[in-house]
């Protein structure tokens, strides 16, 4: 992974952070999640004026892509519902790194060195520990554990097939433009059977979020896609993941969040496999 890949993909972590804490301090999380989805749709419509149509070999791929990003909205969602953010968010974040290289080396083919693999395992396990330190019902909640890690295997696996799209497509930026509006599409329908009421309120309540949570979702996301043409996909996905030490420096120094010894130290595991991926480079990445 060349140094402008690993800038870029932790831009893309910072951005993915801000538009999640918005989320988090929102009141009802399915106006928030909907306005969040519908906003970057929106921003995705106008660049598709600029970008070659994806080829036709990936379209599969977007309508799984489709499919695995509705499929994690509303398996976080359900979480949510009954387990705490701070503690479901972490839990569904660092599984999908290890289950993406896990994947990746196992059945995909790709050759990661070892001290890649140890930087994936110390930042996926670094965020999981999070997990622990809080004192609300998370990972103590079985269903709210078993929903998290099934939220991180989805996450794991339409970073897998948004990678391969992407590739197959010849444009990052198309096809990510035509997965995003069908997601948006998708999940509009299936709102309007079941939350019609939160539809309603995304024009009003939910409208900082659609604004600036869409931009920042879509500008990190893109980000993501382009990276996954250019780097290993079990590298920038553990990555990305660091997004959640940004969201934890903006609870502390934003929201006023307290911070204590273990999350110093989950944190600094974290960023320990941050700096290990860094210096992998030269073992093959």
């Amino acid at each position: 992974m060349s140094p402008t890949i690993f800038v870029i993909v932790l831009c893309a972590a910072l951005l993915h952070a801000t538009w999640n804490a918005m989320v988090k301090g929102a009141g009802d999380k399915y106006v928030s999640t909907a306005a969040v989805v519908i906003g970057q749709a929106l921003f995705a419509l106008p660049t598709l004026f600029f970008v070659p149509a994806p080829d036709a070999a990936s379209y599969p791929l977007i309508l799984a892509g489709i499919a695995l990003h509705l499929g994690y909205q509303f398996f976080l969602m359900a979480a949510y519902k009954v387990g705490d953010l701070t503690q479901v968010y972490p839990l569904a974040r660092g599984s999908a790194p290890l289950i993406v290289a896990l994947v990746s080396t196992l059945f995909l083919g790709v050759d990661l060195a070892p001290m890649q693999l140890a930087a994936i395992a110390l930042i996926g396990l670094g965020i999981m520990s999070i997990t622990f330190v809080r004192r609300a019902d998370g990972i103590h909640n079985r269903r709210a554990a078993l929903l998290a890690l099934g939220t991180g295997l989805f996450i794991a696996s339409y970073s897998l097939v948004d990678g391969y799209g992407a590739r197959h497509a010849g444009t990052a930026i198309g096809f990510y433009g035509w997965l995003t509006i069908g997601n948006a599409i998708a999940f509009v329908a299936i709102s309007a059977l079941r939350r019609r009421d939160a539809l309603a309120r995304v024009g009003t309540q939910g409208l900082p979020v659609l604004v600036v949570g869409g931009a920042a979702s879509y500008g990190a996301y893109a980000l993501v896609i382009w990276s996954f043409t250019q780097a290993p996909i079990a590298l920038v996905t553990a990555l990305r993941e660091t997004s959640i030490v940004f969201a934890l420096f903006i609870g502390v120094f934003a929201l006023g969040e307290k911070l204590n010894l273990a999350k110093v130290v989950s944190t600094m595991a974290t960023l320990a496999g941050v700096i290990l991926l860094r210096f992998s480079a030269r073992q093959g990445g």
